[in-house]
């Protein structure tokens, strides 16, 4: 009786509670509404490359979760942690080319700063639930 009492309180992790995965989407969503404001060429140029690596976080973390495979998972999760190291060159590119204030840079840069860290929590925990 009681593993079945267990198994009926048994949580699954959704999506929506990787705490990786909700910070890299809302940021992605702010860079977006940042860059859709810019003019014609610093859109087409740099900004198209920014919000494409800064969507790539959340969307590998996304596509890694949904993975059956460990090492399929963990792939996703080193290329989205990845990305927010090209995340930071564009966000510097954005701050010393004058598309974005000294504020938003540093809520961006803060953010990206913060998210290895969390990738790499969401790597560790794949690594030990996961057999295979």
């Amino acid at each position: 009786m009681n593993s079945q009492n267990e198994n009926e309180e048994k949580k699954y992790l959704k999506l929506n509670d990787v705490e990786a995965y909700k910070v890299a989407f809302h940021l992605s969503n702010y860079v977006w509404n940042l860059v859709v404001e810019w003019q014609n060429f610093p859109k087409d140029t740099l900004g198209k490359q920014f919000v494409r690596a800064i969507d790539s976080i959340s969307a590998n973390i996304a596509e890694g979760f949904g993975r059956h495979h460990k090492n399929d998972k963990i792939r996703f999760f080193i290329i989205a942690r990845a990305s927010t190291k090209e995340c930071l060159d564009w966000n510097e590119k954005a701050k010393v080319r004058k598309l974005i204030d000294e504020d938003k840079y540093k809520h961006i840069f803060s953010q990206l700063n913060d998210l290895p860290r969390n990738i790499n929590y969401l790597i560790k925990i794949t690594k030990q639930k996961l057999s295979e």
